[in-house]
């Protein structure tokens, strides 16, 4: 398998681009979505509010608290769940900085 080729990019970039991987799916945005308007919740509470099994839901829990966009921790047998406010700050600043270039001015 050929290398990715990550190791030539910053860590600026490399971190950008696994957040914004982290929200590349549905689910994440509606998981999200739901943390943002909770403050935070259990795991549990998540899977009564979307289509998706227990062990999906965890899965993608796991990605995006693995790209920094969500925290976690352990509650006796539950896990709860809440948006990083500082690093979804860091994301959406660094977005509106990629996006800003776009001004108006069409390229074709």
């Amino acid at each position: 398998m050929g290398k990715t080729k990550t190791e030539l990019f910053s860590t600026y970039h490399n971190e950008l681009a696994a957040m914004a991987k982290a929200i590349a799916h549905p689910a994440r945005i509606a998981i999200l979505e739901y943390l943002i308007n909770k403050g935070s919740c259990m795991c549990g509470d998540i899977v009564d509010e979307l289509p998706l099994s227990q062990a999906t839901v965890s899965q993608h829990l796991k990605a995006m608290k693995n790209a920094g966009i969500i925290k976690g921790n352990i509650e006796g047998k539950y896990r709860c769940y809440c948006v990083d406010v500082e690093k979804c700050a860091e994301l959406t600043q660094s977005l509106r900085k990629i996006f800003s270039v776009v001004g108006g001015k069409g390229c074709c």
